[in-house]
């Protein structure tokens, strides 16, 4: 049970990090917030693959960090929407 939550914790991490670096987000967020949104984008990445036929997160591996990272980078723009615009960086 805690080498999964290790697992999922190290998943998130990676996943969150590679997907604020797309977004634009990395100096927004810390180490937290990239596992939270590593995680949570995984779920839903994995919920639209799922509803577009395919597979969701499988395990460790590259197409279910992919589907992670997609699934993160949803949320990132739905976040930065919420919060009121495009920031741009200088």
């Amino acid at each position: 049970m805690a080498m999964n939550i290790l697992v999922w914790v190290i998943f998130g991490a990676l996943a969150g990090w590679i997907a604020s670096m797309l977004a634009g987000t990395n100096r927004e967020q810390g180490a937290i917030g990239n596992i939270v949104v590593g995680i949570v984008g995984a779920m839903i990445g994995g919920w639209i693959m799922r509803a577009l036929g395919g597979s969701g997160v499988t395990g460790f591996n590259i197409p279910s960090l992919l589907v992670a990272i997609l699934g993160a980078v949803i949320l990132l723009v739905i976040i930065r929407l919420l919060r009121g615009g495009v920031h741009h960086n200088v």
